[in-house]
């Protein structure tokens, strides 16, 4: 087993950690300080963007298209593909995962609170959605090397935005109001994930 997929392993039990503490502590649809919404959505978030960078290293160090695959009954005749399902699934689990640790946190008493909690469930199922797409394609078997191509394309990118975009949302709903912003801002457990987001 390669090494990337140890990371996997260590991120999803990372990921369950953050979801267990949320869920001992399940605030949903209650209304929670904007330095508690903010520290758990970012450590939910954070937890979640470690998993998918694990999972990105894992596609990228994957045999190359046309090698014979551990599993040649899911692979077509023009190769590829086994080592991409796997870490859609993957990534899939896990932000799946982060949507119920989002859900826990609560919303924020601010101003802006009700639409800061709605903009970041949105992208968090939006990217469940995409992901489940990318995941789909996978499974129609292409019957040329150009298709097959534009397949393993396609998912691999799904996986890549998917690294962007939480961040960006994040810093999104930080500009909803000064409040959050500053909880934002005075968090260490958002500063752990602006400092992974350059870091990586």
């Amino acid at each position: 087993m390669r090494q990337p997929l140890v990371w996997i392993a260590v991120g999803l039990v990372a990921l369950c950690g953050v979801v267990a503490i949320a869920g001992a502590n399940d605030r949903h649809g209650e209304t929670v300080s904007a330095a508690d919404w903010a520290g758990g959505v970012c450590g939910a978030v954070g937890a979640w963007h470690g998993e998918i960078q694990a999972i990105v290293a894992d596609v990228r160090n994957a045999p190359a298209k046309g090698v014979p695959s551990e599993e040649p009954q899911s692979e077509t005749k023009y190769g590829g593909g086994s080592g991409l399902r796997v870490g859609l699934k993957s990534a899939v689990r896990a932000t799946n995962t982060m949507v119920t640790a989002i859900d826990d946190v609560g919303t924020p008493d601010t101003p802006q609170g009700a639409q800061a909690a709605k903009d970041v469930s949105d992208w968090a199922d939006a990217t469940v959605s995409n992901l489940e797409q990318a995941q789909d394609t996978l499974e129609h078997k292409p019957t040329t090397i150009e298709q097959a191509l534009e397949q393993l394309g396609g998912a691999t990118g799904a996986i890549v935005t998917t690294l962007t975009s939480g961040v960006k949302t994040i810093t999104d709903v930080a500009r909803l109001d000064p409040q959050l912003a500053a909880a934002f801002r005075d968090s260490s457990t958002c500063q752990q994930l602006r400092n992974k987001e350059h870091s990586s």
